[in-house]
């Protein structure tokens, strides 16, 4: 069943890290995948950086793509000494493999270590990171629009592959690069795949009201989460965005290791503030609890979590806390969609070239 929105609210969104350190193949990330499909979770996310041990999160993904069915995928991907208009081909051959359920987490890149690996530029303040990834995001929607939904017309009688006069010519400028179009790739499946901007810091906040469709925010309580959403929507209406587009989850490192044990002492039933984020360690009885409340007062719209132990974890998450909400019917058992904008009850964007083109003023 799909439950009904809460009153004033929308459905319950969630989402879970399937980060495992030391594992370099796609078969324990196809495990964890599958399970959180099976909980009917609107995304799963894979980070990244260049610092990082182990394989590319976006190459990961597309393996695990043709091994399930429904749930997101959403890898991080940096901006930072990385050429745009590759970033942007990358996760748009993601959303087609995935049939309309790619994503793609933005990060930067602000450490001197990682700029040597590239050795074309010395790193850069965060603000100006987070700037140009703002500008990438920009840029790859522009790409990802300049072919109309139906510039593939593959008339074999004549030999054309793709109607010239609905391919676009993007021409962007930025702070650090510029791009030209029309993308090498077919416009995506979800017209442009979900954006996921981490807002905790105060430069990445400014990038996720401009272009985020989902917004993490790490909070210890439902007031400290329903502010930052309630400023998030705020600043997001200023800049001529419809707030209604913008989901806002709860990030949230979870320790289910107690079993059906009540949550930590000190923990007043919620999450703990460490330098690693906001924890939550108890059972997943009171996560189920806490996720409800949070939700039902307004503060988030959903929540990311983040395993401390990925597979028992994970694993007590579906079949316990989000067992118990589908029970209460605070969560759906099913996907009644099939990309993840429809999981996430976000609009599929026009093009804005077909649009432009269709004006007759």
């Amino acid at each position: 069943m799909t439950p009904p929105a809460a009153t004033g609210r929308g459905p319950l969104h969630l989402a879970a890290a399937i980060d495992q350190p030391g594992a370099y193949d796609a078969a324990p990330h196809i495990e964890l995948a599958r399970l959180a499909e099976r909980g009917a979770l609107d995304f799963v996310t894979l980070g990244d950086s260049f610092a990082r041990q182990g394989p590319d999160a976006l190459a990961v993904l597309a393996r695990i793509a043709p091994a399930t069915g429904r749930v997101g995928l959403v890898p991080t991907v940096t901006t930072t000494h990385t050429e745009p208009f590759h970033v942007q081909a990358a996760v748009a051959t993601l959303d087609w493999v995935s049939h309309g359920r790619a994503g793609w987490a933005v990060d930067v890149s602000a450490t001197e270590a990682e700029a040597r690996l590239f050795g074309r530029r010395r790193a850069a303040p965060r603000e100006a990171l987070w700037q140009e990834a703002g500008e990438v995001a920009d840029a790859a929607r522009r790409l990802w629009d300049s072919w109309e939904d139906d510039a593939e017309i593959r008339d074999v009688a004549t030999g054309r592959f793709v109607d010239r006069d609905k391919l676009h010519y993007v021409d962007f400028e930025g702070r650090t690069f510029a791009v030209k179009g029309p993308s090498i790739v077919p416009r995506p499946p979800q017209g442009n795949p979900v954006v996921v901007v981490d807002a905790t810091g105060g430069h990445s906040r400014d990038t996720a009201v401009r272009h985020a469709d989902v917004a993490l925010v790490r909070a210890a309580s439902p007031a400290q989460a329903g502010a930052a959403r309630a400023a998030l929507h705020r600043r997001a209406a200023e800049l001529g965005r419809d707030p209604g587009q913008l989901r806002v989850l709860a990030a949230l490192v979870v320790d289910l290791g107690g079993g059906e044990q009540a949550a930590q002492p000190g923990h007043g039933g919620g999450p703990l503030p460490t330098a690693e984020g906001p924890l939550y360690r108890g059972g997943p009885v009171d996560l189920a609890d806490l996720i409800a409340a949070w939700h039902a007062a307004g503060a988030v719209d959903g929540f990311h979590l983040i395993p401390v132990e990925p597979r028992r974890d994970l694993e007590r998450l579906v079949n316990g806390t989000v067992a118990l909400l589908q029970h209460r019917g605070l969560f759906r058992t099913f996907y009644p969609g099939a990309t993840l904008r429809e999981h996430l009850g976000l609009t599929r964007p026009a093009n804005r070239y077909a649009a432009l083109a269709g004006d007759p003023t």
